[in-house]
């Protein structure tokens, strides 16, 4: 199961790098017009909003995955394995919970959203057209989530961490 969520989580955070230097790409196009001919890419920053939500949740299940997101490791440092797997089980734990929620309330928020038909002020995008990525990602981060907690309590018993 760790291999196919690694495969899966990766290839979800690389489509989101991609989105990530599209955008790049299109604020330095838009920059540029803006700045030297007066003609910047109408509605760049509704589209920025749009593809750096699709992008940031991208990042989050493969960061879980892997380890890698923000934790303060400097109290436990020289904690034996098993105290850091118990620590990262707390943490899987409240991760789950809380991805769970973002889970939940997404879901209705896009829902929400398709029913108002919400648009751009300028490009007229529907609001809702990047919930489901969203709620994909989030779906997918809470399976990680779980994968991470069952992982973190067979390194407490084996006393050592998994690759």
């Amino acid at each position: 199961m760790g291999r196919f969520l690694f495969r899966v989580t990766r290839a979800v955070a690389l489509a989101g790098g991609v989105v990530l230097a599209l955008l790049a790409a299109m604020t330095a196009v838009s920059v540029t017009g803006r700045s030297f001919l007066n003609a910047p890419i109408p509605g760049d920053f509704e589209l920025i909003e749009i593809g750096l939500s699709v992008a940031i949740f991208a990042f989050l299940p493969y960061c879980q995955l892997v380890r890698a997101n923000v934790i303060v490791d400097f109290f436990m440092e020289r904690a034996p394995v098993r105290v850091k797997a118990f620590f990262d089980a707390i943490g899987s734990l409240v991760f789950v919970a809380i991805a769970a929620l973002l889970l939940w309330r997404h879901s209705l928020g896009a829902v929400d959203m398709y029913n108002v038909g919400e648009t751009s002020m300028i490009l007229g995008v529907p609001r809702w057209w990047s919930f489901p990525a969203a709620v994909a990602c989030l779906a997918l981060l809470v399976a990680v989530c779980v994968y991470t907690l069952r992982r973190s309590i067979r390194e407490m018993r084996a006393g050592k961490f998994e690759i």
